[in-house]
């Protein structure tokens, strides 16, 4: 498994919230060679790598696949679509920005509309939802027979490989962590396991979460790690809100999350001198985490998050080298909990 290649291959599928398939689907192909492969009503890809005997421990290695978008509500008398956010992102970056729109038939280019500076009065605003119109070049009588209300809307991004060893594009938030549970459980393959060992990739968790809570559900495991991005440090950010590239994943420490977990993940990074950086979540940490943790009876639950630059816009970046060191700090730990 080449992290690097299928991360461009994810980044690049449609996976807005609620409509996920595509890449679930991709991903599948994947997993199939390193266990059983379900997909749930939700959508939620499961592989059991391997499942628990009786009183043994199990572990999910969760990541949602889901990306931001927009999702169109009506189509105007002149042919503009409006539409409605998919998850939470910088409204300011919408004027004049590529978009696809995903019908039943293809993909249809398309762009948001953006008033010339010439013709501008005033100072310049974020817009909101409700201001926003999407330009496909057809009257309402076209565009009504290729566009339905539903259809979702995704920004046109090249995902590209840049100096440094990082790749750039959309849905960087999540699909480097789902390379990187993938890729843990690709490490632990062979390994002679006397414990579950369950990978997920989860839906909907940009609108709520509730993939990662039906999942966990059906795994039952007794603990779970959920990889998911952390603020990249860029010149422009707060340091102390920060990771920093190519330092490794973020190990959370919080109110929520199982201190044991952490501290194990701690002294396995030192051990097997894997790069590890810290991260402080005092109350709700906003990833599957909050859902899995209360799953059936409970769950023991830690969090490794990737550094990432420019997180929720078109133009998302991760250091590779990152997504490789959090899939092996999971395997040790497996190795090490699962063992004990």
């Amino acid at each position: 498994m080449n992290s690097k290649e299928l991360l461009m291959r994810l980044s690049s599928a449609v996976g807005v919230s609620g409509r996920e398939n595509s890449v679930v689907n991709m991903a599948a192909e994947e997993l199939k060679a390193l266990g059983e492969v379900t997909v749930s009503p939700l959508g939620d890809l499961i592989c059991c790598v391997q499942k628990p005997k009786e009183g043994e421990k199990c572990f999910m290695l969760d990541a949602h696949v889901d990306e931001i978008g927009m999702i169109v509500t009506w189509i105007d008398d002149e042919g503009f679509l409006k539409v409605s956010s998919v998850g939470g992102f910088d409204r300011s970056l919408l004027l004049a920005s590529q978009v696809a729109v995903h019908t039943k038939d293809g993909d249809l280019p398309g762009f948001i509309c953006s008033i010339p500076p010439h013709l501008q009065t005033g100072e310049g605003k974020n817009p909101q939802m409700d201001e926003i119109y999407i330009d496909i070049g057809y009257n309402k009588e076209e565009a009504e027979k290729r566009v339905s209300v539903g259809d979702v809307v995704t920004f046109v991004t090249p995902t590209r490989e840049m100096a440094g060893g990082f790749i750039t594009g959309k849905a960087i938030d999540n699909r480097s962590s789902c390379v990187a549970v993938m890729r843990a459980a690709e490490l632990l393959k062979d390994e002679s396991k006397n414990y579950g060992l369950y990978v997920t990739l989860t839906t909907r968790e940009e609108v709520g979460g509730m993939g990662a809570r039906t999942a966990a559900f059906t795994v039952n495991p007794t603990h779970a790690i959920t990889v998911d991005v952390g603020f990249g440090w860029t010149p422009d950010c707060n340091r102390q809100k920060c990771g920093l590239f190519g330092k490794g994943p973020m190990i959370a420490i919080g109110s929520l999350l199982d201190g044991e977990m952490s501290r194990t993940l701690i002294e396995t990074a030192k051990e097997k001198e894997i790069p590890y950086q810290f991260e402080a979540i005092g109350g709700g940490t906003g990833t599957n985490a909050d859902n899995i943790l209360i799953a059936r009876g409970g769950v023991k639950t830690g969090i490794l998050s990737l550094p990432q630059g420019y997180m929720h816009t078109p133009v998302e970046k991760i250091k590779v080298e990152d997504i490789e060191n959090c899939a092996r700090l999971m395997a040790e730990y497996v190795k090490k909990e699962g063992n004990r």
